[in-house]
């Protein structure tokens, strides 16, 4: 999943961003209230962790602003604000779960897929295509009942694919669904993930095309070419 982290405390930011990028997520940091905004309104996020004590302005005023736009990307809220009323209030303005600081690694990233399964439920559940089927809160493949072993890399491509079944995906879609910010891919090096995707979904009924000059499409093999 793509996640947006909005916290003003570079330590903490630093720290949280390399524990959740183990866990195959790709994670974008802003530490300021109008840069995570003009982040929110450019990428489509799978979750959003909100600190409220932003420098520039208070997190909730840019949850509340989030919503007012009717942008239901998930908000978890990050706070060392512990008072009843607090929680109440960031819920009623849209957040999708509170956790109070300090708190457990293992906690956040379980609260992280909860919400990312809520959110995924409302939406319809799993995404498949034939025999495959891709967990979108566990991030896991599998063809059947059986696990496809992916890399992060190709998880990924597989997931944008999937997310975007039935029409061709650019590679610069590839590329802003797997980087981050200051990162970059070549185009030698979506290719060569594409590559190793598509030999690890031979066994499979689906076939990932290339189609010349524009992308991939993931498709049934059952459709015509």
């Amino acid at each position: 999943m793509r996640l947006l982290l909005i916290e003003d405390d570079v330590q903490i930011a630093e720290g949280l961003a390399r524990a959740l990028r183990r866990g195959g997520d790709v994670i974008d940091v802003h530490h300021n209230a109008r840069d995570a905004e003009q982040a929110i309104q450019s990428v489509d996020y799978a979750l959003v962790i909100l600190d409220l004590g932003l420098p520039d302005r208070d997190g909730s005023a840019l949850l509340r602003a989030m919503r007012a736009r009717e942008n239901h990307t998930p908000v978890l809220v990050l706070t060392a604000r512990d008072e009843p009323g607090d929680k109440v209030r960031l819920l009623d303005l849209g957040a999708d779960d509170y956790l109070v600081k300090p708190f457990d690694l293992a906690e956040l990233q379980a609260r992280i897929r909860a919400v990312a399964r809520r959110a995924i439920a409302r939406s319809g559940g799993d995404i498949t295509v034939g025999s495959l089927r891709f967990d979108l809160a566990e991030r896991r493949a599998y063809n059947g009942d059986n696990s496809i072993d992916l890399s992060p890399r190709e998880l990924g491509v597989l997931e944008v694919l999937l997310l975007r079944k039935g029409r061709v995906v650019s590679k610069a879609q590839i590329q802003e669904h797997l980087c981050e910010w200051n990162e970059e891919l070549t185009d030698g090096a979506i290719e060569l993930y594409v590559h190793r995707l598509r030999k690890k979904l031979e066994n499979t009924d689906v076939n990932l095309r290339t189609v010349r000059g524009f992308g991939y499409l993931l498709q049934p093999l059952t459709v015509e070419a």
